[in-house]
């Protein structure tokens, strides 16, 4: 089995970086001006998605919530930053979420992003000097070996330059054994899918490889 390739580092995530992402969250929210503002604003989304002992890597399971009615993959470039706030590489990101938790209430966006197996990492690290963004991204999912879902998008895309997304991440933080920080999603499944148990998710980034997970409930309902 290949481990994620990351140690105690942290793993931070941005949101509502493309206009896909803004969509789709107005479209489930019960308050969407609050999207509306994130994305316009200068000031970026910044959350803590995971802490470097459960990242998960290929092959091994990524969870939704037993408590949760809609979940998906969102597939995401993540910098890999050094303790100077260098992006020093890039790896692939699967950034699990809870959509139903979210949209209830944006406060509920911690439980909606962050619990067991929410987030994967893999397969490696790709040195930033020998790769040349923007990157193509594409989520697959599969079900039962059959193809139900297949988006795509570019980090030609993102609203707002990874290096101002390091920037805001460094304000107040220090990384003294670095980070990672991932940095949207502009490919989501419609408003019609959900993810389940035993599903296959894969992400593939042009020049940094595939990261393959199965889908596991994980939590309780009540």
């Amino acid at each position: 089995m290949i481990l994620a390739p990351v140690e105690n580092q942290e793993v931070w995530a941005a949101g509502v970086t493309y206009q896909r992402s803004r969509d789709a969250r107005v479209a489930e929210s019960n308050e969407p001006s609050v999207y509306d503002r994130v994305y316009e604003a200068a000031r970026p989304e910044l959350f803590l998605k995971s802490v470097g002992w459960r990242v998960r890597g290929p092959g091994e399971s990524v969870g939704i919530r037993a408590d949760s009615t809609w979940d998906v993959p969102e597939p995401e470039l993540t910098l890999v930053i050094a303790a100077d706030g260098a992006v020093v590489g890039y790896v692939i990101g699967n950034d699990m979420s809870s959509r139903s938790i979210e949209g209830d209430n944006p406060l509920y966006l911690p439980q909606a992003k962050i619990y067991a197996s929410a987030c994967a990492l893999g397969p490696a690290i790709v040195p930033a000097s020998a790769v040349h963004p923007p990157f193509e991204i594409r989520v697959e999912i599969f079900r039962g070996g059959v193809r139900v879902v297949s988006e795509s998008t570019s980090t030609a895309r993102l609203s707002r330059a990874p290096e101002d997304l390091v920037g805001y991440l460094l304000r107040a933080m220090e990384f003294p054994v670095g980070a990672f920080l991932m940095t949207g999603t502009g490919a989501v499944p419609g408003p019609d899918f959900t993810l389940r148990d035993g599903d296959v998710v894969r992400v593939l980034i042009d020049e940094l490889g595939v990261l393959e997970n199965r889908v596991a409930v994980v939590g309780r309902s009540s």
